[in-house]
């Protein structure tokens, strides 16, 4: 059986012509990838012919792995993920743990998906800190997001639909927000549903002014009687920080908060558009401190425009002085609609080797502060195709970072440009409802987005 042929003439070398094949014989698949200036590559791949859904998963392995093969022959380099294009490499070794066994999975990652050993024994050590967390959720959990898509600035990398926050726009946006909570904990009710872990996240969800976050997370208390066992809100940035909004979260029962510095290099934080200093970070911080919150994390960002290795040390440096609970190290991803995409030019990215030293140095910082690994994924376009971690002190990882990104909990998300979804655990299936991103069109369609959810959660 023919499954096709795909031409691919890349933009960089217009010469080179790429043909990839795929070839059925019974339970035998031969993919097969050949360039005009290299190649063949030819895999032979055994599947379940009897599973139409293992036999899709198969075909698309069969040829990614033929095609990056050549790309080997052609641009030789050891990818630390191999073969995988996913985002999600730690849900991958898990389901193939569960299916075929420890054993067989860790070899299929080295020899199937040629993932370097590094990334291997990182996505097994994270497995292990998941463990006790996904086998907690019941078949009843659900997890809640609330979105504020409004930030103060826009960052130079961003991509995300958040707009500048201005009064009049946020004054619109939240009686909406307001509505769709209502709709929310009706069918939260009307399913029996249980809320595991709550997660305000934007934009910035600290825009808002201590009487709003007063409004919205009384209201919200209101109408679903408690966050679940946790409630994150990303304050973000340091320069919407408060001492009157940190006294609001926490006379709400917020315990977990973020601060995200990205850099501590005030150089680099005026080149990607953040208003706010090094300083004003450790400032918010010991409010936060002060305040009781017993759990803050700080996100870094590996690979920013002009920053070096010596750079990337000293932000280190000063985040471990700090001591914060969780550390969120991202390497820097090119995003399509980002001002960065379009300026590449003006702003020369550090080498891919300078990149993983610094994701390497994140992860000894953190080991050195007492944090561990707990969570990763990983997006397209990341320099040198690395991956973003997420480390925790012992009994303050975040337990809806988890279900979000192995998909282990479905999610019922509020907010212009929020996503909601449905985990189908016994089907390995999950669907998706995106709210709408234009918040005139989000308040439009609340009533049509309420049906589609209950058609969705509602039995």
């Amino acid at each position: 059986m023919f499954l096709g042929i795909v031409p691919i003439t890349p933009d960089e070398t217009p010469e080179t012509q790429l043909t990839i094949t795929a070839t059925l014989d019974g339970t035998a698949l031969i993919a097969a990838a050949s360039a005009s200036d290299a190649g063949p590559v030819v895999i032979p791949y055994a599947f379940d012919a009897n599973d139409p859904l293992d036999r899709k998963r198969q075909e698309k392995r069969a040829l990614k792995r033929a095609v990056y093969a050549l790309m080997q022959q052609i641009h030789p380099a050891e990818m630390p993920w191999g073969s995988l294009t996913g985002i999600r490499p730690t849900k991958l070794l898990r389901e193939l743990c569960e299916r075929v066994g420890e054993e067989e999975a860790v070899r299929q990652f080295r020899d199937v998906f040629s993932v370097r050993i590094d990334k291997l024994r990182l996505a097994a050590t994270i497995n292990a800190v998941q463990k006790p967390v996904i086998e907690s959720v019941r078949p009843d959990d659900v997890d809640i997001y609330v979105g504020i898509p409004y930030c103060k600035t826009r960052c130079l990398y961003c991509s995300f639909g958040a707009e500048i926050a201005k009064k009049n726009a946020i004054a619109e946006y939240l009686p909406f927000l307001f509505r769709d909570i209502e709709n929310g904990a009706r069918l939260v009710k009307d399913g029996g549903y249980r809320v595991r872990a709550t997660y305000l996240g934007g934009g910035t969800p600290t825009v808002l002014s201590a009487d709003e976050l007063d409004a919205l997370l009384g209201h919200f208390e209101k109408q679903y009687a408690g966050y679940g066992a946790e409630c994150t809100v990303e304050a973000g940035r340091p320069d919407t920080i408060t001492k009157e909004k940190l006294r609001v979260l926490r006379d709400h029962g917020v315990e977990r908060i973020s601060i995200n510095p990205q850099t501590m290099s005030n150089e680099t934080l005026r080149r990607i558009g953040r208003a706010h200093t090094a300083e004003q970070i450790e400032e918010a911080f010991a409010l936060a401190r002060s305040a009781g919150f017993s759990s803050i994390n700080m996100d870094l960002i590996a690979g920013l425009p002009g920053e070096t290795v010596a750079e990337f040390a000293r932000t280190l440096e000063r985040i471990k002085a700090l001591r914060p609970d969780n550390l969120t190290v991202h390497t820097l991803a090119i995003k399509r609609s980002s001002r960065l995409k379009d300026q590449l030019e003006q702003y020369p990215l550090p080498p891919r080797a300078d990149v993983e030293t610094m994701i390497d140095m994140g992860f000894s910082a953190a080991r050195e502060t007492g944090l561990w690994p707990y969570y990763m994924y990983r997006q397209k376009y990341q320099n040198g195709n690395l991956e973003n971690v997420g480390y925790a002190a012992n009994g303050k990882l975040c337990v809806y970072n988890i279900d979000m990104m192995e998909e282990t909990t479905s999610i019922l998300a509020h907010g212009a440009g929020a996503m909601s979804k449905r985990v189908f655990g016994n089907e390995n299936r999950v669907e998706r409802i995106p709210n709408p991103k234009d918040v005139p069109t989000y308040g439009a369609k609340l009533e049509t987005l309420d049906e589609a959810k209950r058609k969705l959660f509602l039995p």
